[in-house]
């Protein structure tokens, strides 16, 4: 590369050793009149390692009938459930790990009857899950000088736990949720320019009205990151959008489904 080429930073992924780990419940928050902020702690967090902000960790719940945690066994041949049972998880994101206290702070969003939102609105100090992953971190350049994400109230814990470190000059935010909602539950972050899109609107057609305000945003040829997530074909679109109408390289752009529309 030539001197006076400047130095392409793109993200880069960093691969982590796979591990089941128990935990318990050590504390539980009602936070932003939205989410159930839940401490937990475990001998079995040691060595757990979460370097990207969006990362996502496999939550495993206890059996609902008897209570009883299943852990698998990792083989040369891969991971073994017990008679084969594999119990009910869902995708999380660390949002917070203080490893001197050995302490995983993970949002639960709470929403209408869900088997996560469920376990969390009940969930007691001392209650116990187990934990798996991340497989692997996108650690994510946090100066670059644009960023736009695009986000519902799935997203939000992410972006808070990459709002601490950012520090590009120019940052955009696009939440469909609430303003009352993501003001209290981000705190109002310095430097972020935010379009609150309301509550439960993404959808496909929602996508494409958004597209109308991307097409009056400059984007940079160098020097940028986006992040697209929540409603999987919301996603699709924006992602198509951005790859092929605005032309953007795949390694700058992450874009992941949390969730569908049935």
């Amino acid at each position: 590369m030539p001197d006076n080429q400047p130095q392409r930073r793109l993200p880069r992924r960093v691969r982590n050793e796979l591990r089941f780990r128990p935990v318990e419940v050590l504390s539980k928050q009602w936070v932003a009149n939205c989410f159930y902020r839940i401490e937990f702690g475990g001998e079995a967090l040691v060595g757990f390692n979460s370097a990207g902000f969006d990362d996502h960790i496999k939550v495993f719940f206890p059996d609902p009938a008897t209570g009883e945690l299943q852990l698998p066994v990792i083989t040369a041949d891969g991971v073994e459930w017990k008679e084969g049972v594999r119990p009910a998880a869902r995708d999380y994101t660390p949002m917070a790990f203080d490893s001197q206290a050995g302490r995983l702070t993970l949002d639960f969003y709470l929403h209408q009857s869900g088997l996560a939102s469920d376990w969390a609105a009940s969930a007691q100090p001392g209650d116990r899950l187990a934990i798996g992953g991340p497989r692997s971190s996108l650690v994510v350049p946090e100066d670059y000088h644009f960023q736009l994400y695009v986000c519902d109230e799935t997203g939000l814990p992410a972006f808070r736990r990459r709002q601490q470190t950012i520090s590009g000059s120019s940052i955009k935010l696009f939440a469909f949720a609430e303003a009352s909602t993501g003001n209290d539950y981000l705190g109002n972050p310095a430097g972020v320019d935010i379009s609150w899109l309301e509550s439960g609107k993404m959808t496909l057609a929602a996508a494409e009205m958004l597209i109308a305000r991307l097409d009056q945003i400059a984007l940079p040829a160098d020097d940028y990151f986006i992040w697209l997530t929540g409603e999987g074909e919301a996603v699709k679109r924006l992602s198509d959008y951005f790859l092929q109408t605005r032309g953007c390289e795949a390694e700058r752009v992450r874009a992941m489904a949390y969730w569908h529309q049935k």
